[in-house]
């Protein structure tokens, strides 16, 4: 299993009293799948990516990526994640941002990457901005270049959190092909989304309400 959550709990002070977002969250993704997850506005969605890819730790429960689980957050070959601030390097290029989980990975540091970037760029409609920093282009444009980022490494596991929230009808359904064919090629892909577009390319989908999962 690619990743695997156990009852996970998650909750955040407040001066009214403990909120809690999440309350025995139960997923897997295997392999190969495209799973999106689908709920209310405020249903803890962001809150469970954030823990699936260890940038937060539940208060109960386990996550697991790869059988491994998560202290911190793994390495980008491991678990890529495409987040809603999407946390692109602002002193870098969009280019360079796009081949940083390449640049980082030390196993495949000194391959040749300008190619792999450029295919990229050309299918999600972002060539020819390639020089260009995050601050000089949209911000549409700047979410398919982190999802590039997000997919260029090949990752076991990849996270998206609202990955068409900027995109037009005409730049959507590439963002979609790209997650669609990363699961094909083996990724285990889990997409947090309000787009028909990318629930209809999911093999399936769950729901998120009232902290907890059930399958649509």
């Amino acid at each position: 299993m690619s990743l695997r959550a156990e009852d996970v709990h998650r909750s955040f002070d407040h001066p009214s009293g403990a909120v809690h977002v999440l309350r025995g969250v139960d997923l897997a993704v295997e392999p190969g799948e495209l799973v999106t997850l689908s709920g209310p506005s405020g249903s803890g969605k962001s809150a469970l990516i954030t823990l699936l890819c260890g940038f937060d730790q539940p208060d109960r429960g386990t996550v697991a990526v790869c059988g491994r689980s998560l202290a911190t957050p793994p390495a980008w070959r491991l678990c890529a994640v495409l987040p809603q601030a999407l946390g692109l390097s602002g002193e870098l290029t969009l280019a360079e941002n796009i081949a940083l989980p390449l640049r980082l990975d030390p196993e495949r540091r000194g391959e040749p990457v300008a190619d792999a970037v450029a295919g990229l760029m050309a299918e999600l409609g972002i060539d020819g901005l390639g020089d260009r920093y995050p601050a000089e282009v949209s911000f549409g444009q700047q979410q398919r270049t982190a999802l590039a980022r997000a997919v260029i490494a090949g990752p076991k596991v990849l996270l998206a959190d609202e990955p068409t929230a900027h995109l037009d009808h005409h730049s959507a359904p590439a963002a979609v092909r790209v997650l669609r064919r990363a699961a094909d090629a083996g990724s285990a892909v889990l997409i947090a989304t309000h787009h028909d577009l990318v629930h209809e390319a999911a093999d399936r989908t769950l729901v998120l309400e009232a902290g907890r999962i059930s399958v649509e």
